[in-house]
């Protein structure tokens, strides 16, 4: 029973956590007749068993009676010494997390229906750029770094609240753009400095927050850029990703440059702490409603307190 890799992930989630076949699937990232049938041999075998929730059927590892407790420990002790070698298995336990976040958010199927709505119907005055000016009110004055900041629309919204704005970019014309639309909207706190993501022009402990706003696919190597927003940020600081969900259409590699297809959730927390963020928070928040269906995943990770 233990001879299949699939068998043993399977069983090391399930003593962690009663799941779905549904569930299983965003997990292991494997078919849902593949995991059935996984799920029926482990049922035969007496180690899993399940239950009837709603329309889901949860499955979850059989607690053994007293006569059969020491088999139960030596099976799942060679289970743990599997999934040690599995490196699948250390993935897994990233996306469990993810899947439980998920099933707590009971908020999120009503959003999820919304999302592509907003700005639909016409309502006067109701737009995206008056939300976000009102939403900023509330932001405190930040030293905030943005990551390919590009010409910098959100560089100089945020420069209306912030106490700076470093806005950080690749292109010698963007940047040269961006100068001159600060100077000519008299943005003193407005910063543009032409530099790499990945090697930043800027010192160690200067951001409160640092922000890759659909810059991060245009990275080489994403995880460089991600350890040099950890090395900018002061103690306490956050870095917030928003980007695409991982995707399958081509051509954005020549329609937009894009180095990356985007982000699953698990690469990004797995990016987040192997960087050495914190508390880190990853959810989809938009999905597009026509072709290619792009959707939007917002990663938030935060630096934790030297006295912590």
């Amino acid at each position: 029973m233990l001879a299949d890799a699939n068998r043993v992930r399977i069983l090391a989630l399930l003593r962690e956590e009663e799941l779905s076949v549904a569930e299983l699937q965003e997990v292991l990232s494997l078919g849902q007749s593949n995991i059935s049938a996984q799920l029926a041999k482990l049922k035969e075998a007496g180690w899993v068993t399940d239950r009837r929730s709603g329309k889901n059927r949860l499955y979850r590892v059989e607690a053994p009676d007293a006569k059969g407790r020491e088999a139960f420990g030596h099976v799942f002790a060679l289970v743990e010494a599997a999934t040690a070698e599995l490196r699948e298995a250390r993935q897994d336990r990233t996306a469990l997390k993810l899947v439980l976040k998920k099933r707590a958010d009971v908020a999120r199927s009503y959003f999820d229906a919304l999302a592509g709505k907003f700005g639909r119907q016409y309502i006067p005055g109701r737009s995206w750029k008056a939300m976000g000016e009102m939403l900023l009110e509330f932001v405190p004055p930040l030293v905030v770094v943005d990551m390919g900041a590009g010409e910098g629309a959100v560089s100089q919204m945020l420069a209306q609240h912030a106490k700076e704005v470093i806005a950080v970019d690749n292109s010698e014309k963007m940047v040269a753009f961006g100068r001159q639309l600060a100077k000519e909207h008299g943005f003193k706190n407005l910063d543009y400095r032409f530099g790499d993501m990945e090697e930043p022009p800027v010192d160690a402990g200067t951001a409160d927050v640092v922000m890759f706003s659909q810059a991060l696919h245009h990275a080489q190597k994403p995880q460089r850029a991600l350890d040099a927003a950890f090395h900018m940020l002061k103690p306490g600081g956050r870095v917030v990703i928003s980007d695409l969900l991982k995707h399958t259409f081509e051509k954005a590699r020549v329609l937009y440059a894009d180095v990356w297809l985007g982000f699953s959730e698990v690469e990004l927390l797995e990016m987040l702490e192997s960087s050495g963020f914190v508390n880190g928070d990853v959810r989809v928040v938009d999905r597009e409603v026509k072709a290619p269906w792009f959707q939007t995943v917002l990663a938030v990770g935060v630096k934790r307190e030297r006295d912590l």
